[in-house]
């Protein structure tokens, strides 16, 4: 019983680190840019949402209203923070530059917003409804959490591969300059990247929030470090993969406290990182590396 009560709770915790993995996959498959700021997206969705219920807000508004400011947020820092060092920008300096955001966003909300912890009213978004199924209790949060994250990741699919708006994203990646020739609007198609990276993030802080019911300004740094983790196990890049790395870092976690090892917990997942990078740097599902002779 208490094995398959874990396992619903990994498979909560690793839903939402899957979905913010999403956003750094995308981003990192169209410019090869690890967006570090993408973990406080996340903690600003969650303001956001924060104070739209508390204003008496319609759940449903709140939520989009948080989505939504995520994706602008997320053009945002595209637009002032990445494009002014234009392309051909070394991307060291674009990973700093992620960087110098991260801390400009933690430090704005701590000066707005003061460094404490603010409740958040969790049951305003998903109802506290627990189902008892062969004597284990299933939470509605638990549930709505697995589907919204495995929908995700068949509208991202479908988007990429069905539409003609993801047929750009392909070709980008693939080859920028070859893309831009064939008349694809490069600037465009990235900021639609970062859009929709963002949106999910927004859905993953709203669903983070209702899990853990508390916004702070350093909210979003821990979730996103593990769900690097989770992009990286995965393969960057790769959709499915990030799907699988979430999931597979979740369940870990929850194991790991299970056994009664809470307080390495951490550190064992940051651990993960560096066998991953050891031993397969693609990851799970990323592609594999020519060896050059």
């Amino acid at each position: 019983m208490l094995f398959f009560a874990q396992l619903v709770n990994g498979l909560q915790l690793g839903s939402i680190y899957a979905l913010i993995a999403l956003g750094y996959s995308m981003v990192y498959g169209i410019i090869k840019l690890l967006n570090f700021a993408h973990g406080d997206v996340i903690m600003v969705g969650g303001y956001i949402a924060l104070f739209t219920l508390a204003a008496g807000t319609n759940p449903v508004l709140a939520v989009m209203m948080a989505i939504v400011g995520c994706a602008t947020l997320a053009i945002m820092i595209y637009r002032l923070a990445y494009v002014p060092q234009g392309p051909a920008a070394p991307r060291l300096s674009l990973l700093i530059a992620a960087i110098g955001v991260s801390m400009l966003l933690q430090n704005l909300a701590q000066l707005f917003f003061s460094a404490s912890a603010h409740s958040f009213p969790a049951n305003n978004i998903i109802p506290m409804v627990l189902y008892s199924v062969s004597g284990i209790n299933i939470s509605l949060a638990s549930i709505m959490t697995v589907i919204i994250a495995v929908a995700s990741m068949v509208g991202l699919s479908l988007l990429v591969n069905k539409t003609k708006t993801g047929q750009a994203m392909l070709a980008v990646s693939e080859d920028t300059e070859a893309a831009q020739l064939m008349g694809v609007n490069v600037k465009n198609i990235i900021t639609f990247t970062f859009a929709i990276g963002a949106a999910l993030a927004g859905i993953g802080a709203i669903l983070y929030c209702v899990r853990f019911p508390l916004v702070s300004p350093t909210m979003g740094a821990l979730p996103g470090l593990k769900a690097f983790i989770a992009a990286v196990l995965g393969g960057i890049g790769s959709i499915p993969g990030a799907m699988v790395g979430g999931f597979a870092i979740g369940l870990f976690e929850v194991f790991v406290n299970a056994v009664g090892l809470s307080t390495w917990t951490d550190g064992i997942v940051f651990g993960i990182l560096i066998v991953v990078l050891l031993v397969r740097p693609t990851g799970f599902m990323g592609p594999s590396m020519a060896e050059k002779v």
